[in-house]
């Protein structure tokens, strides 16, 4: 009896391990014909190439100012991507196609999807505390949601820790961030569940509840569950807790030339910016999203609904993503600027057109974009000025 207990246990195994190998092997062969689809999506075939477009950004760079990376897709096709400028202006490097830009509050959309995922595997709640994931947080009624939609009410780190920390070199984790607000407590700006208040402290305890939820840092999670299963080879979550300094070869700069921007602490919080991307990888997660390869269609559109006080039932904001609906159009976007990067991530959901500005130089040239949209016959985003923290303000 003992002898034929065994041999079942054995096939039963036998089973088991055979249909996790055929599992295994079934996702790895997967993964590498997307792998093979999205090379193809990059390349720039010449025939799309649209003149009107290249006009448009020769005079932006040339009159505006404008130093950066660009790609404009359309159909699920690249029209255009181009580089105008330097990488460092004090060394004279020029930028490329493949140049990795902080993306700032860029960062926001992706640090949502994780979460999204996370609440998708039932490992987080929506309207879960705050304080169940951080005992001693100091802010009662804070939920999951209300970080996601910018109404929890929070003080913004990034200006209560300026004269608290003591070393502007080092780099703040946001482990260390959320100990400070524990320990001196700030005064919020708001109630829970108020109004909408853009503040980078949202995001950065986001960031925070994945690394605590799924055991793994910032990075590692979105390596696995958001950049490698979108093929964003160029990606990454970089922290000045990490790297004395953030290894990139793009450098920020300020309005000037000749102020280049200097990485600090605030370089070592992730979630709320801190990912370093390209032109060509943020249109593969465009890709990824709109083909349902990161979540599923049901959770990713309940991102995209207006959950801000909108102004005028135009702007608003959803679960990490800037949104303008007029009509039948819906445009979901984020802008981010933070140490010399000024960026502008599009996408058109109801025309499937997708725009990446990504930009090492501060300045206005980001604002004066009406003459795109109508080339891209687009609603045109009418925002006229970024606000403190990375996103436009509201009109």
């Amino acid at each position: 009896m003992n002898r034929l207990v065994r041999l079942i246990a054995f096939f039963v195994s036998t089973i088991f391990i055979i249909s996790c190998k055929s599992e295994a092997k079934k996702q790895e062969e997967v993964l590498q014909k997307q792998s093979e689809l999205d090379s193809i999506a990059l390349i720039y075939d010449p025939k799309n190439f649209d003149p009107r477009v290249d006009e448009f950004m020769q005079k932006l760079h040339k009159r505006s100012g404008f130093n950066g990376n660009v790609l404009v897709a359309k159909k699920g096709k690249i029209i255009y991507q181009n580089s105008f400028g330097w990488a460092d202006y004090l060394h004279k490097d020029s930028l490329h196609i493949d140049s990795k830009f902080e993306l700032a509050s860029v960062s926001k959309p992706m640090t949502a999807l994780a979460v999204l995922q996370l609440i998708d595997k039932g490992k987080v709640g929506i309207d879960q505390l705050v304080s169940d994931f951080f005992p001693g947080f100091p802010y009662e009624g804070v939920t999951v949601r209300q970080l996601l939609t910018h109404r929890s009410g929070m003080p913004n780190y990034v200006y209560f820790v300026d004269k608290i920390w003591p070393d502007r070199k080092m780099g703040m984790s946001n482990t260390d961030a959320i100990n400070l607000l524990i320990e001196h407590k700030p005064g919020r700006y708001g109630k829970p569940d108020g109004r909408f208040h853009y503040n980078n402290s949202n995001y950065m305890m986001l960031g925070a509840i994945v690394e605590k939820v799924s055991g793994q840092d910032f990075d590692t999670y979105m390596q696995e569950n958001v950049f490698k299963p979108a093929g964003m080879k160029k990606t990454a979550a970089l922290s000045r807790v990490k790297y004395d300094k953030i290894p990139t070869d793009v450098i920020g700069h300020d309005r000037v030339w000749r102020r280049s921007v200097v990485q600090d602490y605030l370089d070592g919080p992730l979630g709320d910016k801190g990912i370093y991307s390209t032109v060509k990888d943020m249109y593969l997660l465009d890709r990824a999203l709109k083909e349902g390869r990161l979540l599923k269609p049901e959770l990713l559109d309940s991102a995209y609904v207006p959950r801000s006080d909108a102004k005028r039932g135009v702007f608003s904001y959803g679960y990490g993503w800037r949104m303008f609906t007029s009509g039948k159009e819906k445009i979901v976007y984020h802008t981010g600027w933070w140490h010399g990067f000024k960026n502008l991530y599009v996408r058109d959901l109801t025309n499937d057109v997708t725009i990446v500005l990504l930009s090492n130089m501060v300045n206005g040239s980001l604002n004066q974009l009406d003459e795109l949209y109508k080339i891209l016959e687009m609603p045109i985003l009418r925002q006229n000025a970024y606000d403190a923290n990375g996103g436009f303000v509201e009109h």
